[in-house]
């Protein structure tokens, strides 16, 4: 690709997201359903503006860096107080880990006409819900707590887990790992890697931090964030893959909980930006959507995605849920808004290049199933969700009054 089509491609692909997140304020549509529309739009399944897979590896690169960004954005707002919102995200993490996945792939295999192996990778890839898609409706429709914290928490812990654990599971496939056994250690050895280094970095970054006071140096504060954030995810990535996204966020989350660094502006400058990259980023995957990966799918890839909104996860958030103070609203408005989001996005695309390139079959089927799958829930779930919210009652109080 020429340095003058690159240019463009990422011209129009800001724009894009420019334009969608303008007509999200205008309209007061969400944002993120707005975003994907904007990526079909300039993609494959429209104009043929934008064709991602030009960008060659960069595009894992590029994504990588970017989603790192967004993970310690939420690492740094990740608040697990006592009670209610630890005990919900625990126990909603700990049953969609085992008893959601092994659903999933049920129902991949038998809707869908997934093979039995690539519907665990499915499984896995589309175990967490997305932070990227998340956080910003749970921003934009502003509910009332704790569900707010508990979406937000739960994307945060599930979505390394799911990334992991979804490569580990392609890795099996392709032959390069042997047993249940190797996956287990490397699940462990790839998130508790990741953790480790990641609280290492954060403390560092935090000392760092904590000897830069004046606000005159906000800027190289942000500067030096960044520096640390990227270095931590490359280092993860070339020692172990996939570990960079739970080392994302735990610095995140270790920066957060030193209050003497004066962590307010500095959220502010870093959320911006996550903004930003989640801005660039949606249009640009959306755009790698095809008509003709979706379409073999029929009714079989739809009933599959409709089964995971409407039984498995309600099932799932209302099986861990039993005995916590939270009414039967706030249950089911849990248990409906589990949109997927990036991370989903860039693992299909890339590991369905990895399955074609080992010649397995059905890796076209998979991508196609993954984005039939944020289709769904970023469209259905995140046009229901402030109305569903405000019917139950569940806004926080100044945007309960019309």
């Amino acid at each position: 690709m020429t340095p003058e089509r690159l240019g463009l491609l990422w011209g129009i692909t800001v724009f894009a997201g420019a334009g969608a997140r303008v007509l999200s304020v205008i309209s007061g549509l969400p944002g993120v359903v707005l975003l994907l529309l904007s990526g079909l739009l300039i993609g494959r399944s429209g104009l043929g503006l934008v064709e991602p897979l030009d960008l060659g590896q960069g595009l894992e690169t590029i994504v990588g860096l970017l989603v790192s960004l967004v993970l310690f954005d939420g690492g740094l707002n990740l608040r697990l107080p006592g009670g209610t919102i630890k005990a919900t995200v625990l126990r909603i993490s700990l049953i969609r880990i085992f008893i959601s996945f092994a659903a999933v792939l049920v129902t991949a295999h038998l809707l869908a006409g997934l093979s039995w192996s690539v519907s665990s990778v499915y499984s896995a890839i589309v175990l967490a819900t997305g932070p990227t898609v998340v956080t910003p409706l749970v921003q934009q429709i502003r509910l009332a707590s704790p569900l707010g914290d508990v979406l937000e928490a739960e994307g945060l812990v599930l979505e390394p887990i799911g990334a992991v654990l979804a490569l580990l599971l392609l890795e099996l496939l392709v032959g390069d790992l042997h047993g249940l056994r190797e996956v287990a250690f490397g699940l462990l050895a790839r998130l508790g890697g990741g953790v480790i280094m990641g609280l290492f970095a954060g403390w560092i970054l935090a000392e760092a931090l904590q000897r830069i006071k004046t606000d005159a140096s906000l800027g190289i504060r942000l500067q030096l964030t960044l520096g640390i954030v990227f270095l931590l995810y490359g280092f993860c990535e070339w020692l172990l893959p996939e570990s960079g996204l739970p080392a994302s966020v735990a610095a995140g989350f270790i920066v957060g909980r030193r209050q003497s660094i004066e962590v307010d502006q500095l959220d502010q400058l870093i959320r911006e930006l996550a903004q930003l990259a989640i801005t660039m980023l949606f249009p640009l995957l959306a755009a790698d959507v095809s008509w003709r990966e979706l379409s073999p799918l029929g009714w079989g890839g739809i009933s599959c995605v409709l089964v995971l909104m409407l039984i498995i996860r309600p099932a799932a958030v209302s099986l861990a849920t039993i005995g916590l103070p939270l009414d039967f609203r706030q249950r089911l408005f849990l248990g409906w808004l589990a949109p997927r989001g990036i991370v989903t996005a860039a693992v299909a695309s890339l590991f369905s290049i990895r399955l074609e390139q080992a010649g397995v079959l059905g890796a076209g089927r998979l991508q196609g199933l993954v984005f039939l799958t944020i289709l769904m829930t970023v469209g259905i779930q995140g046009l229901t969700a402030k109305p569903l919210a405000k019917g139950l009652g569940l806004l926080a109080k100044q945007e309960q009054t019309p």
